[in-house]
């Protein structure tokens, strides 16, 4: 057995798993692990548990050490000289002429790697910044360009909800999102209502998709016949967080009606329709007896 736990280094960062390496940990203890970047500062967000070993599927670094009280500070303190660095390396970039947006940068925990965090339309050649970046920093410098989702993550702000963004606030992760998802709410296919900041479809469209989709399949389709109290209707909306369904009746009024007010078949009234038409079409012969046949003769 594997006794793992999970670590955030960042607000609504992703969660990194690491071996508790048998140590005592609880949640927001803070814990000193070694990344690509080297030392890193992380908040445990996930208490160690034991896994099958089996079911690790690569191996996972150790916990170093528990961080020390000094160690937090320091990592707090390098927010000033990140924001120096951004300053430096935004001239730079535009005495350079170079085609991208400076996001974020961030230092590792010993202060020798320096990351910076940008955005482009397309790839950038960028190797002579980061000759320039680390003569003037002296120290290991990393240049990474993320996606218009990520950008938005970094940099934060306000949806169209009002509300902080769901990607600097709580996700951890970014989940698929398909347009598929919006027809299944009902929702305009305008995309200036169904984006959000970074130009993709929401985040948000994923949170009751099960829900719609499920209420749906409880649904009459639209154009389907259903069995009211006032007689056959045709479907022509329906409302699945009411559950409610807008039927057509034969005087082309159209009432709202209650889910459990209507009543439908899996093909609906039209297969019960037509299977009585070719009943009436193709009429049932009933053979005759030997016994009236003699008769007949």
């Amino acid at each position: 057995m594997a006794e793992i736990v999970g670590i955030r280094f960042k607000r609504a960062g992703r969660v990194y798993y690491f071996d508790s390496a048998e140590m005592d940990l609880g949640v927001d203890d803070y814990v000193v692990v070694e990344t690509t970047r080297g030392l890193e500062v992380g908040r445990v967000v996930i208490a160690p548990k034991q896994v099958l070993a089996s079911d690790v599927t690569k191996p996972l670094k150790p916990v170093v050490r528990m961080a020390e009280t000094e160690e937090v500070n320091h990592a707090e303190q390098f927010e000033e000289k990140e924001r120096e660095a951004l300053a430096e390396c935004g001239r730079l970039i535009a005495e350079l002429g170079l085609p991208m947006k400076l996001l974020a940068a961030e230092y590792s925990l010993d202060g020798k790697h320096l990351t910076f965090s940008f955005s482009a339309a397309e790839r950038v050649d960028f190797r002579q910044l980061v000759r320039e970046l680390a003569g003037r920093f002296k120290i290991r410098v990393e240049l990474r360009q993320v996606g218009a989702r990520d950008e938005a993550k970094l940099l934060g702000g306000f949806g169209r909800c009002g509300r902080a963004l769901c990607c600097a606030s709580f996700l951890s992760e970014f989940a698929p999102i398909s347009i598929r998802m919006a027809k299944e709410q009902s929702l305009p296919l305008n995309p200036m209502k169904i984006s959000g900041v970074c130009g993709r479809l929401l985040c948000c469209l994923a949170y009751e998709n099960e829900q719609y989709r499920a209420m749906k399949e409880r649904m009459p389709k639209e154009g389907q016949q259903v069995h009211t109290a006032m007689g056959i209707a045709r479907v022509v909306g329906s409302n699945p967080l009411k559950e409610t369904v807008l039927v057509e009746l034969e005087s082309k009024a159209s009432v709202e009606l209650p889910l459990s007010e209507i009543s439908f078949g899996e093909d609906g009234v039209e297969s019960k329709a037509s299977a009585v038409t070719n009943d009436q079409a193709e009429p049932k012969v009933t053979p005759r007896s030997p016994r009236r046949q003699a008769r007949r003769k």
